[in-house]
């Protein structure tokens, strides 16, 4: 059954649910199975999936998950493959609720963790944080668990910014938050240290992981490391040419 949060066309989101996939046809069915049952227990949410450039059938499949149990689903779809943070970007900037949640679509992720994890955004004090669902006993292969071990180590050694998983799919943050950003790849995994740059708390919750049903990563651990080195650097340096006024008056 369509939950009344995508029937609600008079109610402005208060949260946008912003999924990257690239070839995720055969997970796509579960992972909009639970998005509908997490709906259940959400405010007013808009669902948005942004496809990356796929050479299967996701986006049909997903016109066909919108047609037979989410009325209201959103499908943007890029011409060519331009990675998970542009299409992170576009679903953000088309997304028309205050807070943003995203989660893989590899159905690796549960969207049922969705609502707790909304509710420490909703309710922390002071300034609106970035939630982080950290991963508990993750379900990878050993290479990819070493190397993510590895990863996390070296970016909270330099960035300083403690968070146990900073590249974890599931995350809540404001979308005008997001915004302020500066648009590269790799920018999902640095979300915790940009970010706090700009003076936004981090909240840190475990959240369970799943194996991967079909198919496979989008990345090898080679490549994910030589990039993340990369990144890692310019990250360091946006860090540092960061400048921001404590308060602004107007005079």
């Amino acid at each position: 059954m369509a939950s009344p949060a995508l029937h609600d066309n008079d109610a402005q989101p208060v949260l946008s649910i912003v999924i990257a996939v690239l070839d995720e046809q055969d997970n796509l069915p579960q992972v909009c199975q639970e998005l509908a049952e997490a709906l259940q227990d959400l405010p007013p949410t808009e669902i948005i999936f942004v496809d990356d450039g796929s050479q299967d059938a996701t986006v049909d499949v997903l016109r066909r998950l919108r047609n037979d149990s989410l009325p209201g689903l959103r499908v943007l779809a890029h011409d060519r493959r331009c990675g998970k943070s542009a299409a992170l970007r576009t679903g953000i900037t088309a997304a028309q609720g205050t807070w943003i949640a995203t989660i893989d679509g590899d159905a690796q992720d549960d969207p049922r963790e969705l609502p707790a994890l909304l509710a420490l955004a909703r309710t922390a004090a002071g300034v609106p944080p970035l939630v982080v669902g950290v991963r508990q006993k993750r379900r990878d292969g050993w290479s990819r668990r070493f190397a993510t071990r590895f990863a996390n180590g070296l970016r909270q050694r330099l960035l300083q910014d403690h968070c146990p998983d900073t590249g974890a799919p599931i995350k809540i943050f404001r979308r005008e938050d997001f915004l302020r950003l500066p648009q590269f790849e790799g920018l999902h995994r640095f979300l915790p240290a940009l970010l706090g740059s700009y003076g936004v708390p981090l909240v840190c919750h475990p959240v369970t992981h799943r194996p991967r049903l079909h198919g496979q990563s989008k990345y090898t651990n080679f490549n994910r490391a030589v990039v993340g080195v990369r990144d890692l650097l310019g990250v360091l340096w946006l860090r540092n040419r960061t400048r921001l006024p404590r308060s602004v008056r107007e005079c």
